[in-house]
């Protein structure tokens, strides 16, 4: 199991296993993350993508790290799953990989995002093939255009989604 740490997070990539636990025993989930899964977890905007991800590790197991990290806080006795962030897949040919965070509504406000992107980007630049990172988000999203602010990330325009700007993430 792959996993990164930051000051307060243990990073831990996903897995088929994890993935499948995720979606179909919450208790099997915390016991393969080590650690307390809140009852609000899937964030809102995972709940919908837990399924396709889900057949991606099945289709892709190779993947592993490529897509899903739990974010899970060490820092506060006992461990707990607060966020996610990740990968929309492998870089592609041209070494570019996008990433996606977050954060359960109680543990925001507290740089945990931050402290996520900064994990993961650290993680994406030991690998050789990637080149470039980008982020998306939304215009309204001041909370989210500050995480990748504060993790070096420059404006690069306009995002493919509809009221969306894009980051890209300086090497």
């Amino acid at each position: 199991m792959k996993t990164q740490t930051t000051d307060r997070l243990r990073l831990v990539a996903g897995t088929e296993a994890l993935a499948a636990a995720e979606i179909k025993d919450k208790v099997e989930f915390a016991e393969l993350l080590g650690a307390l899964v809140p009852d609000t977890w899937p964030p809102d905007n995972l709940r919908d993508v837990l399924d396709y991800f889900y057949a991606l590790y099945k289709e892709h197991p190779e993947w592993e790290g490529w897509l899903t990290w739990y974010a899970v806080r060490i820092d506060s006795g006992q461990p707990i799953l607060c966020g996610g962030v990740g990968f929309k897949g492998p870089p592609d040919k041209r070494g570019t990989v996008e990433i996606g965070y977050s954060v359960l509504p109680e543990f925001q406000g507290q740089g945990l995002a931050t402290e996520m992107v900064a994990g993961i980007v650290q993680w994406a630049k030991q690998q050789v093939e990637v080149k470039r990172i980008e982020a998306e988000t939304n215009t309204d999203n001041k909370a989210s255009i500050r995480v990748l602010e504060k993790n070096s990330f420059i404006c690069a325009g306009v995002g493919l989604e509809p009221n969306t700007i894009r980051f890209v993430g300086r090497f």
